[in-house]
C-alpha cells in the first residue's frame, strides 16, 4: 500500500447532496434509540452520533449523521436519494410515540468545512462527532481527509459560516478519503454496519438495547462471522457507485462493491469499497459493470484499483 494522500484544502462548500429529518417530541430521543444503532436516549448537546437504520437482517437502509437541537428536537443528516424512502419507514414505527418526523431540509442550509475554516468554526482539537453552536448554527467536527480538519455546519436556511469557497467536488473527495461512508440509493441493503466500519468510527453502541437488526449485527462483531469491510481505493478512470469488484482470481464472484466515489483532486478516481477482508490485499482488483445471470468479468474490459491505506485504525475487539 501507498502513503495516506495529503493535499491542503480550506474553505466552505455548500452541501446539496444530504437532506435533514426532523424529530421532535417527548419520546423523539426515546424513539430513535429503538430503531437505530447507536445510542440516542444519552445524546448530549455537545455530541452527534453516526448511526444505521436497518432491517431485520442488519442490512442498512440508511446511514445518518444525528444531534440534539432542543430536550425534545433532534436532526438527522443522510443522503437526499434516501430521505423520501426512510422517512416513510421510520414513521410507520411511531405509532404511539409523542415523536414527528419531517422533511425539514428547506429549513437548513449544509455546509462542508475544511481545513482553516473548519478549525476556526469547530476549534482546532475538535474530536470527530464532537459539537457546538455557534447563534443559530451547529458545527459538527467530522473525521479529517487527506490531512485536512473537517467539520459540517448547520445553520437556518439563508445563512452561511464565513470562509472562502471550496468545490462541491473537493468536498465530496474529502468525504471519501474520511473513510466515513455516507449510504446512498444504489447500495441500500447491501452491507451490515460493520462492512463500512460504522463499528470502528463510533457507529455502533454494542451496549444499548434492541432495534432492526440488533441481534445480526451483534453476531456479525462475537461470532466472527464478519468477512468484509470498507477500504480505500484509487483508480485512473473514472467509479460509480455500486459498481462491482473482482480480482483476476474469480471471475464469477464479485468480492466487493463501491460504496462512494469522488473524482481525486490530485487525478484519477477515489472510492470506498466494501470487500473481503482476503482481497484487500490483492494486486490485481477491478471495478466492472454488473453481471448478467452466466456472465464472468473481463479483467481487460475493468478499471484497475489499487488499495490505499485507511485514516484511521480497525478496531478488532468492542
Amino acid at each position: 500500500m501507498t502513503q495516506p494522500k495529503t493535499l491542503p484544502l480550506n474553505g466552505i462548500t455548500p452541501i446539496s447532496h444530504l437532506g435533514v429529518i426532523r424529530a421532535v417530541g417527548a419520546d423523539a430521543a426515546s424513539f430513535l434509540h429503538g430503531q437505530l444503532s447507536n445510542d440516542f436516549a444519552l445524546l448530549k448537546f455537545d455530541q452527534a452520533r453516526l448511526a444505521a437504520f436497518c432491517t431485520a437482517k442488519g442490512r442498512m437502509l440508511a446511514s445518518f449523521i444525528g444531534f440534539r437541537r432542543s430536550a425534545d428536537e433532534i436532526v438527522l443528516i443522510c443522503d437526499r436519494s434516501l430521505l423520501a424512502p426512510t422517512l416513510k419507514r421510520l414513521s410507520m414505527f411511531v405509532l404511539r410515540a409523542q415523536c414527528k418526523l419531517s422533511d425539514a431540509t428547506a429549513d437548513f442550509a449544509l455546509y462542508g468545512l475544511t481545513g482553516q475554516a473548519a478549525q476556526h468554526h469547530a476549534g482546532a482539537a475538535a474530536a470527530p462527532w464532537t459539537l457546538s453552536q455557534q447563534g443559530d448554527a451547529h458545527v459538527l467536527a467530522l473525521y479529517p481527509a487527506a490531512g485536512n480538519q473537517r467539520a459540517l455546519w448547520i445553520g437556518p436556511a439563508g445563512q452561511a459560516p464565513e470562509g472562502q469557497l471550496l468545490s462541491e467536488d473537493l468536498w465530496q473527495w474529502s468525504e471519501v478519503q474520511s473513510g466515513v461512508a455516507t449510504l446512498s440509493a444504489p447500495v441500500v441493503d447491501a452491507f451490515v454496519p460493520q462492512m463500512l466500519n460504522y463499528e470502528s468510527l463510533g457507529g455502533v453502541n454494542f451496549k444499548k438495547g434492541c432495534y432492526p437488526g440488533q441481534e445480526v449485527v451483534a453476531r456479525s462483531q462475537f461470532r466472527g462471522t464478519l468477512k468484509r469491510r470498507a477500504y480505500l481505493v484509487h483508480a485512473e478512470q473514472a467509479l460509480s457507485v455500486g459498481q462491482e469488484v473482482f480480482s483476476a482470481e474469480d471471475l464469477e464472484q464479485a468480492t466487493g462493491t463501491v460504496v462512494q466515489a469522488a473524482a481525486a483532486a490530485q487525478g484519477g478516481w477515489d472510492a470506498i469499497v466494501s470487500m473481503q477482508i482476503a482481497s484487500s490485499t490483492r494486486d490485481d482488483l477491478f471495478a466492472h459493470a454488473a453481471l448478467a445471470d452466466g456472465q464472468s468479468a473481463d479483467a481487460g474490459k475493468g478499471i484497475g484499483l489499487q488499495v490505499l491505506p485507511l485514516p484511521y485504525e480497525l478496531l478488532a475487539d468492542i
